[in-house]
């Protein structure tokens, strides 16, 4: 390679988007990479993500609340603006399907989620709120991983040739993703199903997590931290 002059194409390092601030209010992260649930309503993660509109320099925002038990979409919203309606939006619709949640609340540093608004909300609903730490988007792991489902999937599903397919594709997946689509994890039934059977059983079926080296190398360093402190 090097006789020849071959070189691989260096990417730019990425300067972080969320930079951390004394001043903002933040929440620590409560959830700590602990993605079981052992019921509905005790973990919700959320995230909002981006959608570019098919020949067209448009595009829309996606933000969903999911329920770490059963790894339903309880709620979701699409805005052409990622602001604070957009997830507050959500969160009334969350809310009005499960007027009796209490669940921690995780999220992203996302602007949105620091707002002193939104976190009256939460408090208003008896939720305490957890949030990723800077650059660690691993903390905020299953949602990140069902935007790469979504993106993934629905593309091969769905013909999308503007913003009135894509916000009928989005639509059309999320209620697939909920209702048909069946996980092994969950003995081959899908998020809904399991969700369903949870809510009306006072001892819910576990699910397990399979083993994720990242994870439990992480869980390990908070232990060693905690001996050592």
């Amino acid at each position: 390679m090097k006789i020849k002059n071959i070189h691989s194409t260096i990417r730019r390092t990425r300067t972080c988007c969320t930079v951390a601030n004394k001043a903002d209010q933040t929440a620590a992260n409560i959830l700590h990479r602990e993605f079981e649930a052992s019921k509905p309503n005790e973990k919700w993660t959320t995230d909002v993500t981006e959608f570019k509109v098919p020949h067209a320099t448009d595009k829309l925002y996606l933000n969903a609340f999911m329920d770490l038990y059963d790894r339903s979409i309880i709620a979701w919203a699409i805005s052409k603006r990622n602001d604070n309606a957009l997830v507050f939006d959500t969160f009334e619709q969350a809310i009005k399907n499960n007027p009796g949640a209490h669940p921690l609340f995780h999220s992203d540093r996302g602007y949105q989620y620091k707002s002193p608004i939104f976190q009256s909300k939460l408090k208003e609903q008896g939720m305490e709120q957890s949030m990723s730490r800077v650059a660690c988007c691993l903390d905020n792991g299953p949602t990140e991983g069902l935007w790469g489902i979504i993106k993934t999937e629905m593309y091969q599903m769905y013909e999308i040739h503007d913003k009135e397919d894509l916000i009928e594709a989005i639509g059309k997946y999320i209620d697939f993703y909920n209702n048909r689509r069946y996980q092994s994890r969950f003995d081959s039934k899908t998020p809904m199903e399991v969700r369903n059977e949870a809510l009306g059983n006072e001892s819910p079926n576990q699910y397990p997590i399979a083993f994720n080296p990242r994870i439990s190398k992480y869980k390990e360093s908070l232990k060693n931290k905690a001996q050592s402190a």
